[in-house]
This record gives structure tokens, sequence and C-alpha cells, in this order.
């Protein structure tokens, strides 16, 4: 488990990092849209997966396989600069809905 938590923190560390590649324009454009657009979502939906199977909640599990899902088949299918590609960010924002209500509450 402690390595599966490994992965998916460097999953997401190399993602934020094409994301702010993408932002800081450091490549090429077409090398900033294609990491800022695409595999950050691939990245961060294949984080989802391995997060998914350790939600203490079910039903958070089959929430979270679906927003990785749409992360990954968005990132992968849906073009550039299309109005679809909002459905990418909703499955980004439902797994970071999911990843905070999954995190347990400590109250001193």
């Amino acid at each position: 488990m402690r390595n599966q938590q490994s992965t998916q923190g460097m999953l997401s560390i190399i993602a934020l990092l094409c994301l702010a590649v993408g932002w800081f324009h450091l490549f090429s454009p077409e090398i900033n849209t294609l990491l800022s657009r695409k595999v950050f979502y691939v990245l961060i939906g294949g984080s989802f997966f391995l997060q998914a199977p350790l939600m203490k909640n079910q039903n958070f599990t089959y929430a979270m396989y679906a927003a990785a899902a749409i992360c990954v088949l968005g990132g992968l299918f849906i073009p550039v600069g299309t109005r679809l590609e909002s459905i990418k960010t909703v499955g980004l924002l439902g797994g970071i809905i999911l990843s905070i209500a999954n995190r347990p509450n400590y109250r001193q």
C-alpha cells in the first residue's frame, strides 16, 4: 500500500509539472498544449486510478474510478479546443472533491 501511495504521489507531481510547463510556455506551443491539455489529464487520471482502491467508502471507490476514466479518456480522445474539453475538467474536479472527502478528520 505504501508503494502504491508513493507512485500515486509521483504521478500527481509529474502531472503538476506538465501543467506548469504549459502555463509558462517553456517549449513550443504544440508541446505546451500536449503537456498541459493531454498528458496532464492522463497522468491525473492514472493517479486517481491508483487512489480509488484506497477509498474508505465503496461508493467513493466507484466514483473515483469514473473520475479517473473521464480524465484518461478525455485526455486521450477529446480534441483540444472543443466544447467537449470541459468534460475533462468535470472529471478532474470530481476526483479532487472525492480525494478531499476521503481524508480522515483528526480533531483534538
